[in-house]
């Protein structure tokens, strides 16, 4: 059974899954012409339309989006990073200017996952650098990520995105109730993308790319980690950016601290509140790593207490109440099991707290959608009927847990058949993340080290980069701007490994300070001597871990 192929987004695809008459016509004359891909034969797969779209504006439909914050997924914004134009941008009603001349393919694969590929011309101007970038994108998908095969493109990228298998609705994930379509979110579309996508990159060009990378952030960040799990032979190089790899904690994790702040009206934390405790836990910690720039180099040996600007009378703007102080402290301690204790998701870092607005408050919609549409089945469930100090609704999270983790969890530490193929994997993740605990990460990570041969044997295929000071996949107050995709390119096709990679913040687009990231656990500390604006100030070394 064959399905059309509605959109542009499809990644890779071995050359035995091929048809012949796919090889055949590949070889032929295809290469160079964009409407004969029309013709490309793939497995589960119809292509409805090639077109050459012209240099210049291109008016992408529906949402768009790299991931939520519309950070690209390989860490630096639009027009950043070696080969890209800095011109190429959002423009007016969302359309994409100074696009590079491509051809667009659009398709599907049974039975609804909508893709595209994006193929540079062979030869001339913005030519294809013979390599592949399939893109991720965020949330629980269901769009596909043009800011980001924007970028892709713009570095000479064949470049590919997929919506997983649904279209996206707002405050309506229905499409979760039926299971075969939460597989293709989980984990077939992405790689049935990939297959697709190499398909019609060998038709169009003749040739099979050179090297394949994904890059992905958030819940781009959790398929590329599904990737290198489960299909390590779909990608040579993959870059997770702070990965939702661990839904089944992470999503009932994001409804605690709404629940922290709704058990009741004295547990609210006021928005305009939020500065005041950051500022205090600034006072306490920042000036700790030698250096006091409003960041706080790893929250985790940070001992804040925010008691410390509790009232001692009675409520005022300048303080907290009682009720409001344990709510903070509960909030940094995360979710547990109230009858032992255990943790079950990590909470949210000091410094982060201006941040915390959209968990606080009514929370966003999908972790909702997961209980909902997966877990209960019932699109009117009210999250606040949901109590994490009762164990017997506890009981739901980790039974529910256990039933969807093989299915959405990307939490496999063995990655050998990857290791055994070359693969190399960069990990990174913000201090200040306010939707995914950066912990979270930093237990996968060692994990992988753990299962794998230690520090020293897993160093030369997978390194972790944690970003001081930013906040979810962008943004921050510290440096959040950086090139993982150009540190994973020499690593693959070098073999450099990326001992260090230098992060910037800019304001009003010019940049004001750099900092080295360093492959966990080292962390960047001043030398003592020049600017503590300037990356080469800092030496990246290790220190002795902080508790847990």
């Amino acid at each position: 059974m064959k399905v059309r192929i509605l959109f542009c987004a499809v990644a890779g695809l071995g050359i035995a899954l091929i048809l012949s008459g796919a090889t055949a016509f590949a070889q032929s004359s295809v290469s160079g012409s964009c409407e004969k891909l029309m013709s490309v034969q793939i497995p589960e797969t119809t292509i409805s339309s090639a077109k050459w779209i012209a240099a210049g504006e291109f008016s992408p439909p529906g949402r768009g989006i790299a991931l939520g914050g519309g950070q690209p997924p390989f860490g630096a914004p639009p027009g950043a990073g070696r080969g890209a134009k800095p011109e190429i941008g959002r423009g007016p009603a969302g359309t994409l200017q100074a696009v590079p001349a491509f051809c667009r393919v659009v398709g599907v694969v049974q039975p609804s996952i909508n893709f595209e590929v994006w193929l540079p011309p062979a030869s001339g101007e913005n030519k294809w650098n013979g390599k592949f970038n399939g893109v991720g994108n965020g949330g629980m998908a269901g769009f596909i990520a043009y800011d980001a095969m924007m970028q892709a493109l713009a570095r000479g990228y064949a470049t590919a995105s997929t919506d997983t298998g649904h279209v996206e609705k707002r405050n309506d994930d229905s499409w979760a109730l039926d299971e075969k379509l939460v597989v293709d979110f989980a984990s077939r579309g992405i790689h049935m993308t990939a297959v697709a996508a190499k398909a019609v990159i060998r038709a169009y060009y003749s040739r099979d790319p050179q090297y394949s990378y994904f890059t992905g952030c958030s819940g781009g960040g959790g398929q590329a980690l599904s990737e290198a799990q489960r299909y390590p032979a779909d990608y040579n190089g993959i870059v997770a950016g702070a990965p939702a790899n661990y839904p089944t904690h992470l999503w009932p994790g994001e409804l605690y601290a709404a629940w922290v702040t709704h058990r009741d009206e004295a547990s609210r934390i006021p928005n305009d509140k939020l500065p005041l405790i950051v500022n205090a836990a600034l006072d306490a910690c920042d000036a700790a790593d030698g250096v006091k720039d409003g960041v706080i180099n790893d929250p985790r040996q940070c001992n804040f207490d925010p008691a410390k600007i509790q009232c001692s009378g009675t409520d005022g703007p300048n303080c907290l109440t009682a009720a409001q102080a344990d709510s903070v402290r509960k909030i940094y301690e995360g979710a547990k099991d109230p009858s032992t204790g255990k943790r079950f998701w990590y909470g949210y870092e000091k410094s982060s707290e201006t941040l915390w607005p959209g968990h606080i408050n009514e929370p966003f919609n999908t972790p909702i959608s997961y209980f909902k549409y997966m877990v209960l089945k019932n699109p009117n469930w009210d999250w606040k009927s949901l109590s994490f100090s009762d164990p017997k609704s506890f009981a739901l999270l980790e039974e529910s847990a256990k039933k969807f983790g093989p299915v959405l969890d990307s939490i496999n530490p063995d990655l050998t058949r990857f290791e055994k193929r070359g693969g190399k994997l960069i990990l990174y993740h913000g201090w200040l993340d306010q939707n995914i605990s950066p912990r979270n990460t930093i237990q996968y990570f060692e994990s992988v080290q753990k299962t794998m041969g230690g520090p020293g044997k897993t160093e030369e295929f997978v390194r972790l980069f944690m970003a001081p000071g930013m906040a979810h996949c962008s943004g921050g107050p510290g440096p959040n701007t950086f090139d993982m995709l150009a540190s994973l390119e020499q690593w693959v096709e070098k073999g450099n490994a990326p001992d260090q990679i230098i992060a910037s913040h800019s304001t009003a687009g010019k940049a004001d300070r750099t900092r080295p990231l360093c492959p966990y656990p080292q962390v960047a500390r001043y030398k003592g001597t020049g600017s503590t604006d300037v990356s080469s100030s800092f030496i990246c070394t290790s220190e002795s871990k902080a508790a847990r």
